[in-house]
């Protein structure tokens, strides 16, 4: 079966500094794949590399069996692929709703659908998103995302800050999503919460993939010496 996202050999350089060194990945329709490992060992490069917002020095990107490789990321998310930046990134002096329409795209995820999904962004419609929580933000963030309709949800660090009943409700939204067949790469260091949610995981260390397989696979001594945990 071809894969939904296939990222071969990724090699990308910051300037003189390479950061990734042949990673490889891959996620099928409907999966959860869990893109893991300490800080700084290439999560958000990879990340940012498959949304098409970094250049590569050799490798390919495919989606939906199309070489992306030297596309820009304009049009990898109008094929299909939503992200979550780490931080949120909401477009701060524009209010709730201005946001999600923004980067609207037609299909089953609409503004109704994203305020029946999130109830609070219903109810905070009209703030402006600065002056959101940081939990509302994120939710902002992942509506924003599902108002491109994707086929693949990249969620980069989508818990990280949050107060505990805040991460609770954004695990449940996610959960939701995966339920419902969405497709969805995501960074989180939460482990207790990640493995039971995801059928893959992939590791990084220093750039390279240095363990994958699924979360039952992962014993303790490979979480010793790749999480530091």
């Amino acid at each position: 079966m071809t894969p939904l996202l296939d990222l071969e050999n990724l090699q990308v350089f910051y300037g003189a500094s390479q950061a990734l060194f042949g990673v490889s990945l891959q996620v099928h329709e409907g999966q959860a794949v869990a893109l893991m490992g300490r800080n700084g060992m290439g999560k958000s490069t990879t990340i940012a590399t498959a949304c098409r917002m970094l250049p590569l020095r050799a490798g390919t990107v495919r989606f939906g069996g199309q070489d992306i490789t030297t596309a820009p990321s304009f049009r990898a998310a109008r094929l299909g692929i939503g992200l979550v930046p780490e931080g949120r990134r909401c477009f701060p002096n524009l209010t709730v709703t201005e946001n999600l329409i923004a980067s609207a795209r037609p299909g089953q995820w609409d503004l109704a659908r994203v305020q029946r999904f999130f109830p609070r962004l219903a109810e905070r419609k009209q703030q402006l998103a600065a002056t959101l929580s940081g939990g509302e933000q994120q939710m902002l963030a992942i509506g924003r995302a599902l108002m491109t309709n994707p086929r693949l949800l990249m969620l980069d660090e989508a818990t990280e800050g949050l107060a505990p009943v805040i991460r609770q409700e954004i695990w449940a939204a996610i959960t939701a999503l995966k339920s419902d067949g969405l497709s969805i790469l995501l960074v989180d260091k939460t482990l207790s919460e990640i493995l039971p949610f995801a059928d893959h995981c992939v590791i990084l260390e220093r750039g390279a993939v240095a363990w994958q397989g699924q979360p039952k696979a992962l014993s303790p001594e490979i979480v010793a010496t790749y999480l530091g945990v």
